[in-house]
């Protein structure tokens, strides 16, 4: 016992006597509070003791990666010498990840320059345009900037200035992708975003304004946009479907109301935070993903249970605001592949086979449920946040049997 406590002692008086003990401490506050476990707080705390003797640092300053790669190797001998486990990939690894996170925190990690392109430029100013002057939502930003960014760089080996883009330089990408397979309705989303870059660019003067008016999106029949959600049968056994106590449980649980309740986006799920909701007046607050708008609904009584489970039980105890993060530290807010996945797999351990699942399969189910229950496509567009009808009018093509079969909805009857 008295050697355990001695041996707390020296490396407490090593970790206040070292170096840079202020910037280490901040450091090591900034991991706790994005949930970082203490354990590995600890291991961090001192890793940084060898990193910062390793590279000879009394006062923080920049460090090159060339630096770093020599302290790498430096620590690896030092392993060797002074350990008896084996050293592998993994320990020049963790050593290096961990001094760039750390003089990352610290702005001091020297990045070589990145060799830039004409077409860089006029991205930026592009993808600035759409978020600051056209305010799209932000799935509609990341959609535009993964396909215009997958054509520039494609482009940029044929030619230096969006002015020599032409026509038949769009065309022979677009027949590109379309080799490789891609269905109309995935042809249909590269087309917009490079209809909607070369509309910028030809207002700008930089390049051919009849390119945009002259890319043409392949037809995509309608019957394809026919819903495509789980019947409300299935969602009410979604619904129903007993949540034990396990933490990911209580937050898919949570998640499967606010999609089927309301019809929420996916980007709208995660946009939430712990400050949309009012719970001395029953109410949440929903910025929508198309648009911006604020909109706000009343909480039903199921779904606020649903939640306040998920909160009591469930969620960690972090900085985030965001209503739903990971599981494990850093929390941070989940991201769209996470939502997806783990409705994905709430419906298939149900057996409920679609063509395509996660949330915005429930988004379908609730607009169909509410025009069965005899809500009008005006209301349907106003409860989805929708800007008119035209998006909704869709489920009015359902046969004559799904119209007249209208179930009463009660969430009482879910449990």
């Amino acid at each position: 016992m008295k050697a355990t406590v001695r041996e707390k002692e020296f490396v407490r008086l090593r970790q206040c006597e070292a170096p840079l003990r202020t910037e280490r401490e901040h450091y090591l506050s900034h991991l706790l509070d994005q949930g970082t476990s203490k354990a590995y707080v600890r291991v961090v705390a001192s890793r940084l003791l060898h990193i910062n003797r390793l590279l000879g640092m009394t006062t923080l300053r920049d460090v090159h990666p060339a630096e770093l790669e020599l302290a790498t190797l430096d620590w690896i001998s030092y392993i060797r010498s002074h350990q008896t486990r084996v050293v592998g990939a993994s320990t020049a690894y963790t050593f290096r990840n961990t001094a760039e996170k750390w003089l990352r925190f610290h702005s001091r990690l020297v990045l070589p320059a990145i060799a830039t392109h004409p077409f860089d430029t006029v991205f930026a100013d592009f993808v600035h345009f759409i978020k600051v002057t056209q305010q799209m939502s932000l799935d509609s930003i990341r959609n535009h900037q993964s396909k215009v960014s997958q054509f520039l760089v494609w482009a940029r080996e044929r030619h230096h200035q969006v002015s020599e883009i032409s026509l038949s330089t769009v065309d022979e990408y677009l027949e590109g992708k379309r080799s490789m397979g891609l269905q109309p309705r995935s042809m249909a989303a590269h087309c917009q975003s490079l209809r909607t870059f070369f509309q910028y660019t030809g207002t700008k003067g930089l390049s051919d304004a009849k390119i945009a008016r002259s890319i043409k999106s392949p037809r995509i029949p309608r019957s394809d946009d026919l819903p495509k959600g789980p019947s409300w049968r299935d969602v009410r056994r979604l619904l129903r479907s007993a949540a034990d106590e396990k933490s990911n449980d209580l937050r898919t649980t949570a998640i499967l109301f606010l999609c089927s309740i309301y019809g929420l986006r996916g980007i709208e799920i995660r946009g939430l935070t712990v400050d949309n909701f009012d719970w001395i007046n029953e109410t949440f607050s929903v910025q929508r993903g198309k648009g911006g708008k604020i909109q706000e609904f009343p909480i039903q009584f199921e779904v606020g249970e649903a939640l306040l489970r998920y909160l009591r039980n469930s969620r960690p105890l972090c900085s985030s605001r965001h209503l739903f993060v990971t599981l494990k530290p850093p929390y941070r807010a989940m991201n769209q592949t996470v939502l997806s996945k783990i409705v994905r797999v709430r419906m298939k351990s149900l057996g409920i086979t679609l063509k395509h699942y996660g949330t915005h399969s429930l988004r379908h189910a609730c607009a169909t449920q509410l025009l069965r229950q005899g809500s009008s496509l005006i209301e349907i567009a106003d409860f989805l946040g929708h800007g008119d009808i035209k998006s909704v009018s869709i489920y009015a093509k359902l046969d004559m049997y799904s119209l007249w079969q209208v179930a009463a909805f009660s969430l009482a009857g879910l449990k």
